[in-house]
């Protein structure tokens, strides 16, 4: 499994950084698209894997994977037919100067202060969307009695992360992106509460999915925020950059989660999450805003 978290890892920056290379007309509602794509297979994949769980032969659930990982080659190939991005887009083929001046970029993108805090808001955030994925299903079935149909609400959450990437495009551009943030932040931090100190499956479950419609819009937001303060020449591997970066809290927060829980009980996930989300609030503070982008 860790060697394929390591080939899978590079594959959750590279379309968002490929995507703007793609697009220069309105890239903030196709990164919506491109990631509410990712919810859709967090929505799906509950659902599968609780119905395999029932099984005698549960591992089994692997040919899925196996199913639509060469599902996925097969379209990349057919898209793209190994052509390189400058056949692709029509841009510059790079040359040797290019090349040499990537270590440069490499570095401007580590000493960036900009690109550094959106990574660890990244980070943050990546690891409380996954401990509510991986552990909600444990503090369902242990701290609120749920049955093995629990395994469903892991399934609401990522519907609602879904809905939220695509359904508040509308209200990320009324409100305007830095500002709505706060609100998502403040509203899932609420919602958590009610996980917390309201002893109802049900409304558990509907306060879970809302979680996820509130946290769907913030990654999209994060990815384009990149695009608004960091020059266009580091553009892609700062995404890069931030996108790997955040998928690593997606294993440090489940096994801190997880070691709290041993030593106190599952009962620990809603404070901690809601710690998390506050940590994210801080963070977002001290990001410059898009009209602190210098030149490229």
């Amino acid at each position: 499994m860790a060697l394929v978290g390591t080939h899978l890892n590079p594959g959750s920056g590279l379309p968002s950084g490929v995507l703007f290379e793609y697009t220069k007309i309105n890239p903030s509602a196709k990164i919506g698209l491109l990631h509410a794509s990712y919810g859709v297979g967090g929505f799906i994949a509950p659902l599968i894997a609780t119905q395999f769980a029932q099984l005698p032969r549960w591992s089994f659930h692997y040919l899925c994977s196996l199913g639509i990982a060469l599902l996925n080659s097969s379209v990349l190939l057919f898209v793209f037919r190994l052509r390189r991005l400058h056949e692709v887009t029509g841009a510059p083929e790079m040359n040797a100067g290019s090349l040499q001046n990537a270590g440069s970029r490499y570095k401007d993108i580590f000493i960036s202060r900009a690109v550094q805090l959106l990574a660890l808001f990244a980070w943050v955030y990546v690891g409380t969307e996954v401990t509510i994925g991986g552990w909600i299903v444990t503090f369902i079935i242990e701290v609120r009695g749920g049955g093995s149909s629990a395994g469903y609400i892991s399934s609401g959450f990522f519907g609602g992360l879904t809905l939220g990437r695509v359904g508040l495009l509308w209200v990320n551009r009324k409100v305007g992106e830095r500002r709505v943030i706060y609100i998502y932040c403040l509203l899932a931090i609420g919602l958590e509460l009610v996980v917390w100190l309201v002893p109802n499956i049900i409304g558990n479950a509907l306060a879970v999915s809302f979680v996820g419609l509130l946290l769907g819009p913030m990654y999209p937001i994060l990815i384009h925020t990149i695009s608004t303060i960091v020059p266009r020449r580091i553009l892609t591997g700062s995404i890069g950059w931030v996108a790997s970066f955040g998928q690593a809290g997606s294993a440090v927060f489940p096994f801190m989660t997880g070691a709290l829980a041993q030593k106190y009980g599952v009962r620990v996930l809603q404070p901690l999450l809601i710690g998390m989300m506050s940590v994210l609030i801080v963070i977002w503070i001290v990001v410059p805003s898009g009209s602190q982008r210098r030149g490229d």
